[in-house]
């Protein structure tokens, strides 16, 4: 059965990635030479072409590409792997708690605090990540639990809890043809345009690219574009811009996920934490006083905590 090496897959995936064999050289710090012989020889180990080569590009084969997808995945797990050992056996380790920024729904200190009143509680550090990558920060060890959206985020191999359910609403500048309304359908915002999120691929956004929501609001105030998100990610709300429930959208989950085969004490205690959180969360508000009768607009709140 043919083999490969780590370090020969790390050679295929940098040529993928810059279809330039000088380019990729500089990247692995080594020689030209030395990284077309290498290709030669994994493709000879193979079986099967994995490049096309001409004097003037390189491009992937069939079997390239396919390689290239699984074999990215193959050298993210080794280095899962690797830092999970190490965490494991480091009984100083701190937790790493990845979000994006703003993407707590305001819990990030009551959960922080109900986590330091476990006894074998850490220190915790925050990392703080982009649109689209806070599910790969667990995947690959570079954060032990994370804060997630769904149904946004990918949650596939990931244990989840939710913390939070609420609606979802539209940002639109103050002038904008909805900024009147109390509500608005999916269907009302038909022919507008959404955000490209960076680094998300596909989505039926066709305005800008924006990085965070900070970038989104600001496109937003100039008539650029409007935007969908939980309600939560756009509290306070900017001078200039109006937000209104998405009657008929479907509701957000702000989620605590961690690998699913991840059994440190660490990660354990965070969860407990999380779940002491949100049960006491609803319990204090099932004590409240029964507010007055809600107006329609108060009606369209966010809803509680699971």
């Amino acid at each position: 059965m043919a083999q490969l090496e780590t370090r020969e897959l790390e050679y295929f995936i940098a040529l993928a990635d810059e279809l330039h064999f000088g380019r990729a050289a500089v990247r692995l710090s080594i020689a030209q030479p030395a990284l077309s012989k290498a290709i030669r020889r994994i493709e000879t180990r193979l079986g099967v072409p994995l490049f096309d080569r001409s004097s003037r590009h390189v491009e992937l084969t069939p079997a390239g590409k396919a390689l290239q997808e699984h074999g990215r995945h193959a050298l993210n797990a080794v280095s899962a792997a690797i830092r999970y050992a190490q965490r494991a056996g480091d009984t100083r380790a701190r937790l790493r708690l990845v979000l994006k920024p703003g993407g707590d729904a305001g819990l990030l200190s009551g959960l922080l605090a109900a986590y330091a009143d476990q006894p074998d509680a850490r220190q915790v550090d925050i990392v703080f990540s982009g649109p689209s990558d806070r599910a790969d920060f667990l995947r690959d060890g570079r954060a032990d639990v994370g804060l997630l959206y769904a149904p946004f985020d990918d949650l596939d191999g990931l244990a989840h809890e939710t913390l939070l359910t609420e609606d979802r609403v539209v940002v639109v500048p103050a002038g904008h043809r909805l900024a009147g309304r109390t509500s608005v359908r999916m269907s009302d915002l038909e022919g507008e345009t959404l955000p490209r999120w960076k680094g998300v691929p596909g989505g039926e956004g066709t305005g800008p690219e924006v990085a965070d929501v900070v970038q989104m609001l600001q496109m937003i105030t100039v008539g650029r574009m409007i935007g969908v998100l939980p309600r939560s990610l756009v509290e306070p709300l900017p001078a200039g811009l109006v937000c209104l429930p998405v009657t008929d959208a479907p509701p957000s989950r702000l989620v605590l996920a961690w690998v699913e085969q991840d059994r440190r004490p660490l990660v354990a205690s965070f969860v407990t934490a999380a779940l002491t959180l949100r049960r006491d969360t609803k319990r204090s508000r099932l004590d409240a006083p029964a507010a007055p009768i809600a107006s329609d607009s108060e009606r369209l709140a966010p809803q509680d905590a699971r």
